[in-house]
């Protein structure tokens, strides 16, 4: 009798977490396969970390190989479900293809960058969802400071030391912070530079900084940005973007060369070309993360709409701390279909959320206890050595050579041409992290 097949789609936190979960409960009982379009799991938290040149890109990239190795990968991008047939398609970087069936499927494509219809803002921002848009992000600021060193026009050189970066949330508060620093760090090596104004901007529509979180996270984190010198605009976002800089939508144009774009995610369309029933683009699953009438179906992660045990009515919100929950539930769950253990509902309670603002300075709530400045900085780098499956010993090591030294501020020149455009489907579009699990 052949082993039944369980595929899982994605390896963002929730989809690495089942797949790994799964293979270690139901070792030899069951095969567990992954599609995912990148051999590693992206550790999405610190991703800003990379962008400011604190560290190596490879120290947040997990090795599915060494990592999961009972766990076969497909190395492509999933891009249909056939639901009667239990048929999942798939096309390889190199533009071949195939099929799997499956026995059990769970679904964790996660989410891509989510965009407004705003004039120009496709063609002219960067995204900040993958290493690579990380990288380019890093390489741009370099060089527009350098290309600022050696501009002789007043207004060219002000442009090009003006950064611009629009979300006020999670990823964009870490973006700016992270950006300025290293932005410090570059220009205290080129003498020409010394005088020049380099300005961070930090837009949102929001009454404050990370709505939506803790008030003394909003609060302290405001309070640093402020005082770093970092413009914070609330209740103000971009009106049109072109090459040269930004109309605002309180009427004023800001010159600048760069334009980050950090104002969300949204499912991944996997999701609606499935057909199955959605909520607000995530697909509808009961507390045991099964799809309605598809009971060898899950779903969990920011591609599905759990309920939240805290707030009924309401899907969780699309957060690492609940991906990394799901992934592992919706493997008990897959196993215990198979007959080890027992089937659960989801539960979860908030132990808090951390911000990670640079230098000796970051945000923490952990178990609803208000923390800033160094403590809650020890506090953050703990949880994300926690929480790192690999590369924990290299990654502190890191941090401690940036601590004592300084930012490497040179171009690294691995990404050519025109800018990573936004509206690329990143292939590391996964779950937005950075909360404490």
């Amino acid at each position: 009798m052949p082993v039944p097949r369980v595929v899982v789609v994605g390896a963002g936190f929730a989809g690495y977490e089942a797949a790994r979960r799964l293979s270690r409960r139901a070792r030899g009982a069951v095969e567990v396969v992954v599609v995912n379009t990148t051999d590693y799991f992206l550790y999405l938290p610190l991703l800003p970390e990379v962008a400011g040149g604190v560290l190596d890109p490879r120290r947040i990239t997990v090795p599915l190989a060494q990592t999961l190795p009972d766990v076969r990968l497909v190395l492509g991008r999933a891009d249909g479900v056939d639901t009667e047939n239990r048929v999942v398609s798939w096309t390889g970087p190199e533009g071949h293809g195939g099929e799997l069936h499956y026995d059990r499927l769970v679904l964790s494509a996660g989410s891509v960058n989510r965009l407004l219809p705003i004039p120009g803002v496709a063609e002219n921002a960067h995204g900040f969802r993958s290493i690579a848009e990380a990288l380019h992000l890093r390489d741009h600021v370099i060089r527009q400071l350098e290309l600022a060193d050696d501009a002789t026009d007043p207004a060219e050189r002000a442009a090009r030391c003006t950064f611009v970066v629009v979300g006020a949330g999670y990823t964009g508060t870490e973006v700016v912070a992270q950006g300025q620093l290293l932005s410090h760090d570059v220009v205290r090596r080129h003498p020409g530079l010394e005088g020049a104004r380099v300005r961070w901007m930090l837009l949102d529509t929001a009454d404050r900084v990370l709505p939506g979180m803790d008030e003394h996270l909003s609060r302290s984190t405001d309070r640093v940005l402020r005082e770093r010198g970092i413009d914070v605009r609330l209740g103000t976002s971009v009106k049109e973007a072109t090459a040269d800089g930004v109309h605002l939508t309180d009427g004023s144009f800001v010159p600048s060369r760069t334009l980050v774009w950090c104002v969300g995610v949204r499912p991944d369309p996997l999701a609606e070309s499935t057909g199955l029933p959605l909520t607000q683009g995530r697909l509808d699953v009961d507390a045991y993360l099964s799809v309605p009438g598809h009971p060898e179906i899950l779903s969990c992660g920011d591609v599905a709409a759990v309920p939240d045990p805290e707030n009924p009515g309401q899907p969780t919100a699309m957060t690492a701390q609940h991906a990394v929950r799901q992934g592992r539930l919706a493997a008990d769950n897959v196993a215990a279909s198979f007959g080890v253990g027992e089937r659960k509902p989801y539960e979860h309670k908030s132990l808090g959320f951390i911000v990670d603002l640079g230098g000796w300075q970051a945000a923490a709530n952990p178990l609803g206890v208000p923390l800033s400045g160094p403590l809650a900085r020890v506090v953050a780098r703990g949880y994300h050595l926690s929480a790192l499956p690999a590369n924990r010993l290299r990654t502190a090591s890191e941090w401690l050579f940036t601590a004592v030294g300084s930012r490497p501020s040179v171009q690294l020149g691995l990404i050519h041409g025109p800018d990573v455009p936004l509206e690329t489907h990143a292939p590391e579009a996964m779950q937005r992290a950075g909360t404490p699990s």
